[in-house]
């Protein structure tokens, strides 16, 4: 027998040990935020949306008003950005700590993955099926979850839910400490966010601050199409958990990764996205009521914070 004969099965060789498929996940993410960012920008909706309304975005606004399409768009907007996000940390966490064994890498992909494609069925709250987002989840989901079991094997230890709570022993400057438990308390406040909004999107859908903007009470969207309010909630539903899922993911990067370069390059890359597209696109809409915008502002100025001193600790 030849003793540099390769033994290994054909599937084994081509699933590899599974972080190819999870980077392929991220990549996916980042395209399809991108593309919800772009589809809002150019003013079209869907095609699925525009047959389900009976019109397309230039009608809606003619029969309601410029501010309601105005709405919609701004919560696809920031929807593509917590994908844009979540993409950038999955492709940071397969090629830096994942590929180190890292233990608590693979159970933040297992959890904030969960929390992701599970928010998918927040369209029972509304019971509008995105046909778009049910076929993206159908071939995706298959991609992740190979990813995710091949990848145990890169874990040198049993894997248990207990060990997504221990951290490392390490020490760190005072200015380290701080930063992280600054950051992590934003995470906790998207973390809570996108679970509120979640519920919002499968309940009342609008709050008063929303209504005011679009300047029509909710009976009166609902006359305009059956299927209006249903569209929104799946988007608010939508972007509920993908800062839930965001969240999460910061929640755990911060609390165990090293502050090695290229964890701030994603975490800095996270707050872009993140923050940037969720009030960015409010600036862009003038949906700028303070009160409604307070949360995001305070979220962004514990991250900026926190983000400033783990930089200048490794100065």
């Amino acid at each position: 027998m030849n003793p540099m004969e390769d033994r290994r099965g054909l599937f084994n060789a081509l699933l590899g040990d599974g972080r190819p498929f999870l980077s392929l996940t991220g990549t996916a993410l980042c395209l399809s935020g991108g593309f919800a960012i772009f589809q809002s920008y150019t003013g079209h909706l869907l095609p699925h949306d525009s047959q389900a309304l009976g019109m397309d975005a230039a009608a809606l606004a003619h029969i309601s008003n410029r501010h309601l399409t105005m709405f919609m768009f701004h919560d696809r907007v920031a929807f593509g950005g917590t994908l844009l996000a979540t993409g950038s940390a999955y492709w940071w966490l397969s090629a830096f700590p994942l590929r180190s064994g890292e233990v608590w890498a693979w159970w933040t992909f297992a959890i904030s993955g969960a929390a992701g494609f599970a928010s998918f069925l927040t369209y029972l709250g509304y019971g509008y099926l995105d046909s778009w987002h049910a076929l993206a989840t159908v071939l995706l989901l298959p991609v992740f979850v190979i990813g995710l079991w091949r990848s145990r094997s890169c874990v040198p230890v049993d894997l248990r839910i207990q060990q997504i709570w221990k951290v490392a022993p390490r020490t760190e400057p005072r200015l380290a400490i701080a930063g992280r438990r600054m950051i992590q308390a934003c995470a906790i406040g998207l973390i809570l966010a996108g679970g509120t909004i979640m519920v919002v999107g499968m309940t009342s859908v609008f709050v008063p601050q929303d209504l005011s903007f679009i300047a029509l009470t909710r009976t009166q969207i609902a006359s305009i199409s059956p299927m209006l309010i249903p569209i929104v909630a799946h988007d608010r539903a939508g972007f509920g958990g993908g800062l839930l899922s965001c969240g999460l993911l910061i929640f755990f990067m911060t609390r165990h990764a090293a502050l090695s370069r290229s964890f701030l390059e994603v975490i800095a890359l996270m707050g872009l996205f993140g923050f940037g597209a969720a009030l960015g696109v409010h600036i862009a809409i003038g949906y700028l009521d303070f009160t409604h915008l307070a949360p995001a502002y305070f979220g962004l100025l514990l991250f900026l914070s926190g983000f400033a001193l783990c930089v200048k600790s490794r100065a």
